[in-house]
């Protein structure tokens, strides 16, 4: 069954409205006809509406609700990913599947070891295709929000950023004590809030790691493996799909 996302103001009872882009695709793309079955979500709430294709509209689907659900596709626990800015396009591997494990946001972060430079308008044309990356990772694992790529962060706005979160972690490959490491993420219980800072290739400097923890960002072990900037980030998502899910 396809997923899609509407906003909350297509939302009206047992009526639905797709329009747009989601609109071309059902009619032009997929080709759906009337009764075929669609799931929808609002993009905020934790409700999944089962839907059939009622009609076609001159620039919209109408969708008649058959049952509404509670979701039970988002993690029990609040991620934030802080992501050191990679090379090439690995920052879009990094979105697609981190979204589809389960991540709430995405903060994008310029690190001293950074090897990307983008200026503000570069900036904004990266952060609207994150999103669109975003959005379509979200559709294909049937997620009920879409997570949001914000602007791009230095170190320094981003812990600022995590400060308000209930538990931030910083992978770091001098890091040690993987019991240490499992007590930290024994430690976050369903409902909390928690920031993941990953490094960017070549990981973070001394200095980065030295202000995080002043700042109160744990340090943890990701095991004995150096791992690439678009591996770290799944592993720890992984570790919490494992410990939450039911």
């Amino acid at each position: 069954m396809y997923h899609f996302f509407t906003e909350p103001c297509n939302v009206l009872g047992e009526d639905i409205y797709l329009d747009g882009k989601d609109f071309n695709h059902i009619r032009n793309v997929l080709r759906m006809k009337q009764g075929e079955k669609v799931s929808v979500s609002d993009g905020i709430s934790d409700k999944d509406y089962c839907c059939h294709i009622e009609d076609f509209e001159d620039d919209r689907v109408h969708l008649k609700v058959d049952e509404i659900k509670e979701s039970e596709v988002e993690l029990p626990v609040q991620v934030t990913l802080y992501q050191g800015l990679p090379k090439s396009d690995k920052m879009d591997l990094i979105v697609e599947k981190c979204v589809e494990l389960g991540v709430t946001r995405i903060v994008p972060v310029a690190c001293s070891r950074s090897v990307v430079k983008l200026d503000a308008k570069k900036a904004a044309k990266r952060v609207e295709h994150w999103n669109g990356k975003a959005e379509a990772a979200a559709k294909q694992s049937k997620r009920a929000v879409i997570p949001t790529v914000t602007q791009v962060m230095s170190m320094k706005e981003a812990m600022k950023d995590a400060a308000s979160l209930d538990h931030r972690l910083i992978p770091y490959e001098l890091a040690e004590n993987f019991d240490a490491t499992r007590k930290a993420v024994d430690n976050i219980a369903p409902g909390s809030s928690v920031g993941i800072f990953i490094g960017p290739e070549g990981g973070f400097s001394e200095e980065e790691i030295r202000t995080a923890e002043e700042a109160g960002i744990t340090p943890i072990t990701l095991g004995h493996r150096i791992l690439r900037t678009e591996t770290a980030a799944m592993v720890v998502l992984s570790w919490f799909i494992y410990r939450f899910e039911k």
